[in-house]
């Protein structure tokens, strides 16, 4: 009987300050997150010097809350798994340094994980069955990737973002209607009260890269539409505003992952990332994966937002196949999905 591998992982890419505990890759033990979106409210989105500093201080509490909600104890710990990029790079060396500096003084082998693997290992975590390969879409604030997983840490990105991150366009449209930060949960709340169809917004597609996202051009639709109501003194619909502007980035989605999920004769499709918590995107791709009888995975909200419990899942298979990172292990802010 194989021994029970249980990973300590640490997450500090942006705003959350994150530490869990797991057992074999899919079970959580603990899971500690200190979120920082009060914090960052009053500015309208993350300003990184004040996300660092916030780091600082809870970085070493969540740890111990962590080890300390899975009744363990440091020693008992077969690896430290930490994300070093993509992210803010003060943010990411605070994690990084923490774990670099516990691995250091225990003698625990030291993982680094990339961000969107994390967010991508996220499903495994209730998703007992779901194994590679399957196709995975990617969408948070800053990523937009429509990704082949091949295996455990295989990956072949079939198409990401030209411009604007899906999540970045709705905190964008929804500082422009006046909602507020956090963009994303707030037009998917009045979104249900608005008309879908009542503004066509443009669907783009990126000449000669059929699987690539563009949401800028959706944007500038916005903020034209908007001025053109006030220029002309009509009334602002901010529900209908929303929830038009939320079909046309849903449709690109769907349709992009679709075609991609038909074209390499998968049977298995997963999302991941902040924006996929949106409850109309889930829909949306409950409803087309039945159409096209493909299995849908997807986490539960609490896995979709920034976590360390989706770094320990990911720092597992990792930690399986023998990857060991050295105390030269740094931030990289603009890592790319494969790299090592």
């Amino acid at each position: 009987m194989e021994k029970d591998v249980y990973i300590l992982a640490i997450e500090s890419s942006c705003d959350e300050t994150a530490a869990a505990v797991v057992k074999n890759g899919r079970e959580i033990c603990s899971n500690i997150i200190y979120s920082q979106i009060a914090l960052h409210t009053e500015y309208g989105g993350v300003v990184p010097e004040i996300a660092s500093r916030k780091h600082i201080e809870k970085i070493n509490q969540v740890i111990e809350q962590a080890l300390s909600e899975a009744h363990m104890e440091l020693k008992e710990m077969d690896a430290i798994a930490v994300t070093y990029g993509p992210g803010l790079v003060g943010a990411l060396l605070v994690g990084v340094s923490a774990a670099k500096a516990i691995s250091f003084a225990s003698g625990i082998p030291l993982i680094g994980v990339h961000h969107i693997e994390g967010h991508i290992s996220a499903n495994y975590i209730e998703n007992k069955d779901l194994e590679p390969p399957f196709v995975c879409l990617v969408v948070s604030g800053g990523h937009s990737h429509l990704v082949l997983v091949k295996g455990y840490g295989e990956y072949e990105i079939l198409g990401r973002t030209r411009d604007d991150a899906a999540g970045e366009a709705f905190d964008k449209v929804a500082r422009a209607i006046g909602l507020g930060y956090p963009g994303g949960p707030k037009i998917d709340k009045i979104s249900k009260e608005g008309n879908p169809d009542a503004i066509h917004f443009p669907r783009a597609k990126v000449a000669e890269a059929e699987y690539d996202f563009s949401f800028s051009g959706l944007k500038s639709a916005v903020l034209n539409y908007l001025n053109s109501c006030e220029m002309r003194g009509e009334t602002i619909n901010r529900a209908d505003v929303a929830a038009s502007f939320q079909k046309a980035v849903i449709d690109v989605l769907v349709e992009h992952s679709m075609h991609a999920v038909k074209s390499y004769g998968f049977t298995k499709f997963a999302i991941a990332g902040g924006v996929a918590s949106n409850s109309s995107l889930r829909a949306a791709f409950e409803k087309a994966c039945e159409k096209e009888n493909v299995e849908f995975y997807h986490p539960s909200p609490i896995f979709c937002t920034d976590n360390a419990a989706m770094i320990g899942t990911a720092g597992y298979y990792e930690y399986r196949k023998g990857i060991r990172h050295g105390f030269d292990l740094n931030a990289v802010p603009n890592l790319k999905l494969g790299e090592r």
